[in-house]
């Protein structure tokens, strides 16, 4: 037979669990993002950054690091870690290359069943791009 105090460590250890599983996400509300004078991409989604060097918008990169570096703070760190660097409990975004941009896209516009929400009616694509391009400034590819 269980201690009490057994049986209330367990009882508060598992409230605990469920609270760290609950919170665990962080703040996932998307928050607004000003993109300044990047162009604005429309709807449908593209299958690749158009901000990285060397396509459409390249030209455009460094300020897209700068827009993507104030959307990433606000709307990924709680959940994907300070600039991109994951705790191991989401995935590391340092870890994307470019071959990955549609699986991307998709991920951000669409949420996951996991718990990350979707970001299509609260993030143009202009902001997501720009927040990917933030992503490869700080990962080095």
């Amino acid at each position: 037979m269980m201690s009490s105090i057994s049986l209330r460590t367990l009882i508060l250890g598992a409230g605990l669990a469920w609270t760290i599983a609950a919170f665990g996400h962080g703040n996932v509300t998307p928050q607004p993002v000003d993109t300044g004078d990047l162009p604005d991409l429309g709807t449908e989604a593209l299958k690749e950054n158009p901000f990285r060097a060397g396509n459409e918008y390249g030209n455009l990169n460094a300020q897209a690091v700068e827009v993507g570096k104030s959307a990433y703070a606000g709307n990924c760190a709680g959940c994907h870690g300070i600039e991109a660097q994951s705790g191991g409990l989401t995935p590391d975004l340092r870890e994307l290359t470019e071959w990955d941009d549609e699986y991307y896209i998709g991920r951000v516009m669409n949420g996951t069943e996991r718990g990350m929400p979707s970001f299509k009616s609260n993030l143009g694509q202009t902001a997501i791009w720009s927040i990917r391009t933030y992503i490869e400034s700080v990962s080095g590819k």
